[in-house]
């Protein structure tokens, strides 16, 4: 066996695991949702959930709607001025990412990776759009990491050693994901991504054939990234981070507003912010695991005995927070359909507008 067919064999050995990651997410998650039910009353759960109510689960649903179209927006901030994409797509695109990444057993990035797609049908090169869903992404997750970091510190102001544990484990997990961030922003920043793209390139003509005939690569998306952080831009940048900011808020009015509904327990402002930070910041770190499941539900349960607040109550909680995954997401995925339906199509309804 000569060299190229053994890294050839390796990319194909490498690219089937990670295929399989997210099932195999999604068989952890099962199991761990299956543990959550086994071990908690699901009489208390129904009883906690039927307490919410449509107007409770109608509340839900629009705080989600409008953290997705701030999201929207923010993203949308990125491409003004660079792409003749109107600010509706990036609103329209944002619903069919997170439905993708809440209802389909990918990762939770690959309604990203497909946004990005979908944003060129539209008329945005492909480098560009790529190189604004890494910008967005990076505006997410570090702003995610400021709000889970707010969490850690109230809750470490909660007595309890298991308060004390979870302040610690979030403390630690947020410092390897400041460095994962800081990498992160270097390789969007810097020119470390033409790099990046060149070695792909010169992997890929390993295994093409006739590969001397074609022209070489140019770095694109590097190059679409300077005009995303160029200068005269720091005002848009500065907005759409705000903007992914205000977002996380909302997910603080789904907990309230369901909580209320509940009753049982006082809503306090902290403890409502404590539970979604931390909440988030759990479901992200197993982001392999297709929407969280069993984990956000684990991770509410574990949040939410901190304050005193049953796993019935916790359990609820989470179930209505993925009310909005399906009344938003199965429409998201209708949009993304009938978005490549009109892509193959012939005539004048092909492009979006």
């Amino acid at each position: 066996m000569d060299f190229a067919t053994h890294r050839s064999r390796r990319a194909r050995i490498g690219h089937a695991v990670l295929r399989r990651l997210p099932l195999a997410g999604t068989l952890v998650g099962l199991g761990l949702a299956a543990w959550l039910v086994a071990t908690n009353d699901l009489a208390a759960v129904a009883v906690a959930f039927g307490k919410i109510g449509f107007l409770g689960l109608a509340g839900v649903v629009l705080a989600r709607i409008a953290a997705i179209l701030v999201c929207g927006l923010a993203w949308a901030r990125l491409l003004d001025g660079l792409s003749p994409a109107p600010a509706s797509s990036c609103l329209v695109l944002r619903f069919v990412r997170e439905g993708i990444n809440v209802l389909l057993p990918v990762a939770s990035v690959g309604g990203d990776v497909l946004g990005a797609r979908l944003l060129t049908f539209w008329g945005v090169p492909g480098a560009l759009a790529a190189a604004s869903v890494l910008a967005d992404m990076l505006f997410q997750v570090g702003t995610l990491a400021l709000f889970a970091g707010l969490g850690a510190a109230l809750v470490g102001q909660v007595e309890g050693a298991a308060a004390a544990e979870l302040a610690h484990w979030t403390g630690r997990t947020l410092g390897v994901a400041a460095l994962l961030l800081a990498g992160f922003f270097v390789l969007l920043r810097t020119g470390l991504m033409r790099v990046l793209e060149e070695k792909v390139a010169a992997l890929g003509r390993r295994f093409v054939r006739e590969a001397e005939a074609r022209p070489e690569p140019r770095s694109q998306v590097q190059g679409a990234l300077d005009a995303v952080w160029g200068r005269g831009r720091r005002g848009r940048l500065a907005q759409s981070c705000g903007l992914h900011a205000l977002a996380w808020m909302f997910g603080v009015a789904e907990v309230a507003i369901v909580l209320a509904c509940i009753g049982g327990h006082p809503v306090d402002l902290t403890e409502v912010v404590v539970i979604e930070s931390l909440g988030q910041a759990i479901k992200a770190a197993a982001f392999l695991v297709p929407s969280g499941l069993g984990v956000q539900e684990g991770g509410f349960v574990l949040v939410c005995g901190l304050f005193g607040i049953d796993g019935g109550t916790a359990l609820a909680l989470s179930l209505a927070k993925r009310v909005p995954d399906v009344v938003l997401g199965l429409p998201a995925l209708l949009v993304w359909q009938n978005l490549e339906a009109r892509r193959t199509g012939i005539g004048p309804a092909a492009t979006p507008r």
